[in-house]
């Protein structure tokens, strides 16, 4: 009976990832330049991120909740900034530079001074294919996580499917919590397999195309959330 909360997850994950929007954007674009390894591992950190805003909303967290949606003006305005910053660099890329960022790699060392550090570091690491897995999974789970409306999202599907008194339940939250993470995870790996398929199609005048176009669309869904709040 319980492994039904792991299904519905499943399609809660699925279907609150599936809409394109400037994450779907980033991974088309990292799998294009750098391989389907590269996509996905950007996805990942989407799905870890919905995972946790799913684990809010499966047990019953409602200071987590109110404290983000408090907060949601900061949020926006961050990430909206990081998106427009992001979206300037992309279409500054070059083809020939597709796998590569100007700078130096981010070391493990690296020292990241105040907001602007931030998002020039995350703006680095979605932008290189060249970059460490580990970075993409980061920067993608950082944008995701600033985006108070996927908990709303969630607290909002929780309730209209009848889920919200899974607080009371561990087994249950937990199978719910890991159906959202893995229905977000399936949609990337879908996602990238696609764009994967079709990569090797792609010369670099398209390439140049795809980064023109992603960075439009990525720094309008900054422009965007940051007007939003104004």
């Amino acid at each position: 009976m319980e492994l039904g909360f792991l299904f519905r997850g499943l399609i809660i994950g699925f279907s609150i990832a599936a809409p394109v929007g400037p994450i779907g954007v980033l991974c088309i674009r990292r799998t294009v330049a750098g391989g389907f390894i590269r996509g996905i591992t950007a996805g990942l950190g989407t799905a870890a991120a919905d995972g946790v805003y799913g684990s809010v909303a499966a047990f019953g967290l409602t200071a987590v909740t109110s404290f983000l949606v408090d907060q949601q003006t900061l949020l926006r305005l961050v990430g909206g900034a990081s998106l427009c910053y992001l979206g300037v660099k992309i279409i500054a890329t070059r083809p020939k530079d597709a796998d590569k960022i100007e700078g130096p790699p981010a070391g493990p060392g690296e020292k990241v001074n105040g907001v602007k550090g931030l998002r020039r570091l995350l703006s680095r690491k979605l932008s290189s294919a060249n970059e460490g897995h580990f970075g993409g999974v980061v920067a993608t789970f950082f944008l995701t996580i600033t985006n108070p409306m996927t908990i709303l999202a969630f607290t909002a599907v929780f309730a209209g499917l009848g889920l919200g008194d899974t607080a009371g339940d561990f087994s249950a939250a937990a199978l719910l919590v890991l159906g959202v993470f893995s229905g977000s995870a399936l949609w990337w790996l879908v996602l990238c397999a696609a764009t994967g398929f079709f990569r090797k199609m792609i010369s670099p005048a398209v390439m140049r195309a795809v980064n023109v176009v992603s960075g439009v669309v990525i720094a309008g869904f900054g422009i965007y959330a940051i007007v939003s709040v104004l």
